[in-house]
């Protein structure tokens, strides 16, 4: 009866695009909570909402209308955080709330919601179009490819800014490349699970993967590994059940979770302490 449901071709595109998401979440995801940005998804998110909300009023594609100002958004929260005493929590608070104030605006500019807004609020992986799945594979391949180029330089200054300064790298310059493909990567990954539950795609398999305590290229492994395994078997649970996939994904993703921390408590996992990510790129 599985390999019936493989068959239909909906579903077939649904499942590549969905690993291609898990997979560039989960590898952003990494970066992002040991920069102590766990919460730069969900900003992010929002502001994609009101690059939405502008493709929508305007009458122009509602997803690269997302990317631009998204992008731009992402650009903004860097130089406020990098320019003032703003930190990074609160920059990306104030983002996060002018994005949505400008979609709510528009929305109400032009007479309501519509299903395509709530397509995107919500997710709809099911509906996802061949050409919508050809753009987020390879829009994927290109940030997990420009992921593993600037890896370590990454990694230099997620944990240590100005000893990666002093190192000679261009830290203002990696900073905007960081936030750049960590916009990109929630525009795209918004078809998936919807703005309003893309934060949790990219943080939960990441804090499952770091209470295993390995380094960070087994970390990013196992992050991946249970981010596939959430979306997969969200997709086919959700079809099965007649449930909403986005909603199926994220419950499964925290249900991994639980029982990660109940393998630790019971001793089945080394104890680390999530509030130390450096352990993590010193066992790498």
């Amino acid at each position: 009866m599985l390999l019936d449901v493989l068959s239909y071709g909906f579903m077939q595109k649904a499942i590549i695009a969905g690993i291609s998401v898990a997979v560039i979440c989960s590898f952003m995801g990494t970066f992002l909570v040991l920069r102590r940005y766990a919460l730069f998804g969900d900003g992010i998110a929002h502001v994609a909402f009101g690059g939405i909300s502008v493709g929508l009023f305007l009458g122009v594609a509602p997803l690269w209308s997302a990317f631009v100002v998204s992008v731009l958004g992402g650009l903004g929260l860097q130089k406020l955080r990098s320019s003032t005493k703003i930190s990074g929590d609160a920059a990306v608070a104030v983002v996060l709330v002018s994005g949505l104030a400008v979609g709510v605006t528009l929305v109400s500019a032009s007479g309501g919601f519509s299903v395509d807004l709530f397509s995107f609020l919500f997710g709809s992986i099911l509906l996802i179009s061949q050409e919508d799945t050809i753009t987020i594979t390879a829009i994927s391949a290109g940030i997990v490819g420009t992921l593993l180029v600037f890896q370590k330089q990454f990694l230099h200054i997620s944990f240590n800014e100005e000893q990666a300064k002093v190192a000679g790298l261009n830290v203002t310059m990696l900073n905007y490349l960081f936030v750049v493909i960590a916009a990109v990567t929630v525009v795209t990954s918004m078809r998936l699970v919807g703005i309003l539950l893309i934060s949790a795609l990219i943080v939960i398999p990441n804090l499952s993967a770091m209470l295993f305590g390995k380094g960070f290229k087994k970390t990013v492994g196992i992050s991946i590994s249970m981010s596939v395994f959430s979306v997969v078997t969200g997709i086919l649970l959700s079809y099965y059940l007649n449930l909403a996939p986005s909603g199926t994904i994220v419950l499964i993703a925290v249900a991994l979770l639980l029982g990660t921390l109940a393998c630790r408590s019971l001793g089945l996992i080394s104890k680390i302490h999530i509030q130390e990510p450096s352990k993590i790129s010193h066992n790498a």
